[in-house]
C-alpha cells in the first residue's frame, strides 16, 4: 500500500467534529460572499440563496432519471423549460431540457448535430464544426468525444466571431456552426444575425452559447441597455444554452438547452432497449439527475420572476460600469474590446498583466488568467458593485508592485532563460523529459503564475503545453 494513502475509517466521526473538520478544511477557499472573486460563484444575497437552498433541500435525495418516478420534478422541469423557451423567444414547436450544465448543454448540442447529420447523410465520415477562436473549450471537448473535427476560424481585431471566415470554412462536412452571447474571453457579443443568414443559407444547424449571458441579456433593455438580437428572435438559430446556475442564481448544476424544432430534441436522446435490467433512456448525458438541481432551478426563476431579474441585472450593469471606469482611469492597464455585458478582460501593453495577477491575488483578489492576448478574466455580479472603489485602490497597489523590481521577477526571468536555453541545446527527446519532470515537480497550490504561464508561452508552438499541463493537473488530484 502507498505509505501516504489515506486508509478507509474504520469508525464513523460525530456530526459536530465532522462538520468542524469540513469548516476548518474551507478556510482557505475562495471568499465568494465578500464579493472578492470574480469566477464560480454568482451571488446575488443571501435572500435568494437561502430560498434556492430551501428548494434543494426539498428534493435532496430526489433522482429524475425517471421522469415517471417524481411527476413533481418533471413538471417543474417542463414547465422551466417553457418558461425560458418563452424568454428566448423560442417559436411555437420549440423544446428542451434541463442539464448539469453548460458543457452537458454544448456536448449536447454537438451529439444533436452529428445525429441529425448522419440521420440525413448516412455517408458521412466525419463531420466538422466551425468554432471561432474564442469558441468555449466545451465545444472541443464534445468534438473529441463524438469523433468530429473542431474547425477554428480566427476572430476579427474586436474579438467577435467572423462570418466571413466562418463562411470559407465550410464545406460539405460541416455539420453546425457556433457562436456566443456574449464570449467567456472578452465579453463581447458574435455577430448572431449574420452568422444566422449563413446557417440558414447553407441549411447548417446553429448553436448560440449563451451559457454565461443568458440570464442578463434579456433583462439588459429593461435595465437601460441595448444589445443586437441573440437567441432565438434570429431565424438561423436553432438551438440555444444558457446556464441558470451563473446569473440565473440556481444551485450548481443546471443549465437549459433549447431547440426550435422539438424534432431536433429527440436526436440527443439516447435510448438502450436490450438491457436484461429494462429499457434504458435518458435525455443527456447524465444517468441520475439530482432532484435539488431541478428543484431549485425552477425556485430560483419563479421566485425572481422578469422584475426581479431586471433589478439584479440593472445592479450589475452598474458595478461594471464603475468597475470599467476605475480600470481605465489606470494608464498602464487597458480593457479588451468592447465588452456589452458582465465580462471585463484587463490587459497591458506596458507591464506582464500576470504579474498584476498575483499581486492582486495576494492582495484578496484572485482573478482568473487568459491568454492570446494575456489579460486577467473579471465576471461582475450584483455583490461586486459596493467593492469597486476598494478594488481600485488594490489594483493600483498591484500595477505600482509589478513595475517595481523584485526577487520574483528575478527568478521568473531567470527561469525562462533557463527554458529558452534548455529548450535551444538539448534534443526534443531530451527537452521533454526535462519538461515532464518540471510538470512533476513543480509546487502546486503557490499564489504565483506569472512565471507557468511565461513558461506555457515559450512552448506553445512545440504543442508541449497539453502534456505539461496534464502532467501538473495529474499532480494537483494525487
Amino acid at each position: 500500500m502507498d505509505r501516504d494513502r489515506k486508509a478507509f475509517p474504520q469508525t464513523g466521526t460525530p456530526r459536530e467534529t465532522l462538520l468542524q473538520q469540513m469548516a476548518d478544511r474551507k478556510a482557505n477557499d475562495y471568499r465568494w460572499r465578500d464579493g472578492r472573486t470574480f469566477a464560480y460563484v454568482y451571488y446575488a444575497g443571501d435572500e435568494i440563496l437561502e430560498t434556492v437552498k430551501a428548494a434543494y433541500n426539498l428534493y435532496f435525495s430526489e433522482n429524475a432519471l425517471n421522469p415517471s418516478a417524481f411527476p413533481s420534478l418533471r413538471e417543474m422541469e417542463v414547465e422551466l423549460v417553457q418558461q425560458l423557451a418563452d424568454l428566448f423567444h423560442a417559436p411555437p414547436g420549440s423544446s428542451g431540457n434541463l442539464t448539469s450544465g453548460g458543457t452537458e448543454s454544448i456536448l449536447l448540442a454537438v451529439k444533436t448535430a452529428r445525429a441529425w447529420a448522419q440521420k440525413r447523410r448516412p455517408d458521412l465520415q466525419r463531420g466538422e464544426v466551425i468554432l471561432p477562436a474564442s469558441a468555449h473549450p466545451a465545444f472541443h471537448k464534445a468534438c473529441y468525444y463524438f469523433g468530429l473535427k473542431a474547425v477554428v476560424v480566427p476572430t476579427r481585431p474586436d474579438f467577435r466571431a467572423d462570418p466571413a471566415a466562418m463562411a470559407a470554412a465550410i464545406t460539405p462536412r460541416t455539420v453546425l456552426l457556433d457562436a456566443t452571447a456574449p464570449s467567456y474571453p472578452q465579453g463581447v457579443i458574435d455577430p448572431i444575425a449574420e452568422i444566422g443568414q449563413l446557417a440558414q443559407s447553407h441549411e447548417l444547424l446553429f448553436h448560440v452559447d449563451s451559457c454565461i449571458g443568458g440570464f442578463i441579456l434579456p433583462f439588459m433593455e429593461e435595465a437601460g441597455h441595448s444589445i443586437p438580437a441573440f437567441d432565438f428572435a434570429v431565424e438561423g438559430v436553432t438551438s440555444l444554452s444558457a446556464d441558470i446556475h451563473k446569473y440565473g442564481y440556481a444551485a450548481k448544476g443546471a443549465s437549459v438547452l433549447l431547440y426550435r424544432r422539438a424534432e431536433l430534441r429527440k436526436a440527443q436522446f439516447y435510448v438502450y432497449s436490450h438491457w436484461p435490467g429494462g429499457i434504458y433512456a435518458s435525455p443527456g448525458i447524465a444517468g441520475t439527475r439530482p432532484g435539488g438541481a431541478i428543484a431549485a432551478a425552477w425556485a430560483a426563476v419563479q421566485y425572481l420572476g422578469r422584475e426581479g431579474y431586471v433589478r439584479l441585472c440593472r445592479d450589475t450593469m452598474g458595478a461594471v460600469q464603475r468597475f470599467a471606469d476605475n480600470i481605465r482611469s489606470i494608464p498602464e492597464l487597458q480593457i479588451l474590446g468592447e465588452p456589452q455585458a458582465t465580462i471585463l478582460a484587463i490587459a497591458s501593453d506596458r507591464l506582464d498583466i500576470y504579474e498584476v495577477g498575483d499581486e492582486l491575488g495576494l492582495l484578496g483578489w484572485p482573478c482568473d488568467r487568459q491568454q492570446m492576448p494575456p489579460s486577467l478574466h473579471l465576471s461582475i455580479t450584483p455583490a461586486h458593485g459596493p467593492l469597486a472603489d476598494d478594488f481600485l485602490r488594490d489594483l493600483r497597489r498591484a500595477v505600482s508592485k509589478a513595475k517595481a523590481p523584485s526577487w520574483n521577477k528575478l527568478a521568473k526571468r531567470f527561469q525562462l532563460g533557463a527554458l529558452r536555453f534548455f529548450k535551444k541545446v538539448l534534443p526534443a527527446p531530451r527537452f521533454e523529459a526535462l519538461q515532464k519532470w518540471a510538470a512533476q515537480h513543480s509546487p502546486v497550490g503557490g499564489k504565483r503564475s506569472a512565471a507557468m504561464y511565461g513558461m506555457m508561452g515559450e512552448l506553445r508552438e512545440d504543442g508541449n503545453v497539453e502534456e505539461m499541463v496534464g502532467d501538473f493537473l495529474d499532480r494537483m488530484l494525487s
